[in-house]
């Protein structure tokens, strides 16, 4: 039975404080949470620009919460204080089942891929290589970045060391900094980062892809709004410049999301069994 765990305490930051309405102040208002693979100001200020769109074309207003980390973001979720969620599918699997959360748009163009990092330098060449190295991770629940390669790699019997710190972000920059022999990320968000930290790491390996994070509605959003909400996407990323808005939040070509095509498929990989109780 899936089960959402690794919720830890932790501190929202002060975006996820605001109270601002991003969109039409007449609207309802709706708490929108963002899964943290980023830091927060690039994701706030990233997020704040489609959000408004969204809401103006949709007529709803959106406060945004941005949390600290991924283990806080899980907390929000498994609390019932989020209407909507950009979240990750492993995220979305645990949601459904709890919360009620419908998949409502996501990106076709590119699939999700968790990568093994390494410093370009580095001996590293095969998979094999890694047993007893120290490796960092995002979090215990970050899908592709974590949770599918801890249980990739313990499926090949390879003996490692977790790390967690965070982001994304602090999981490049660990492994360029040589503070930890690996790392694990995906393809979404390594592309992001700046080309000359990229320059400094390099693909070890790279898991099966998988459909990319979805934005979802929770069961407690009427169905009307949902749609609303959905069909406010899809016209903002048919023109060019709401094109160039929904790249810089991961849904470069949005669709519409379907769960029993793009997710439930997932189940059968048993995840549950390396989510991690705690754990920052």
């Amino acid at each position: 039975m899936l089960a959402l765990v690794g919720v830890s305490p932790g501190l929202l930051t002060r975006s996820a404080q605001a109270r601002a309405c991003l969109g039409n102040p007449a609207g309802k208002s709706w708490r929108v949470g963002i899964v943290p693979q980023l830091p927060p100001r690039e994701i706030s200020s990233n997020w704040t620009r489609v959000l408004k769109e969204v809401g103006l074309r949709s007529g709803q207003c959106f406060e945004l919460v941005v949390a600290a980390s991924i283990p806080a973001f899980e907390q929000e979720l498994q609390s019932g204080r989020l209407d909507f969620a950009f979240l990750n599918p492993y995220h979305q699997l645990v949601a459904y089942r709890l919360q009620g959360f419908t998949p409502l748009v996501r990106d076709s163009q590119t699939s999700l891929v968790g990568l093994v990092m390494v410093r370009k330098d580095s001996p590293m060449r095969k998979l094999a290589d890694l047993n007893g190295a120290t490796i960092a991770f995002p979090a215990p629940n970050a899908f592709a970045a974590s949770l599918l390669i801890r249980a990739l790699l313990v499926r090949d019997g390879i003996r490692f060391k977790p790390e967690y710190v965070r982001t994304h972000s602090n999981v490049y920059r660990s492994v360029a900094l040589g503070s930890s022999r690996a790392g694990g990320g995906v393809n979404n968000t390594f592309q992001r980062e700046r080309p000359e930290l990229r320059e400094q790491l390099r693909v070890l390996w790279r898991t099966p892809p998988f459909p990319s994070h979805p934005f979802s509605a929770s069961k407690r959003v009427p169905e009307a709004i949902q749609a609303k909400v959905q069909a406010s996407f899809l016209q903002l990323g048919s023109t060019p410049e709401g094109a160039q808005l929904l790249e810089k939040v991961q849904l470069p070509r949005v669709v519409k999301a379907n769960y029993q095509r793009d997710y439930a498929p997932l189940v059968g990989l048993g995840l549950e069994r390396f989510a991690v109780q705690g754990g920052d």
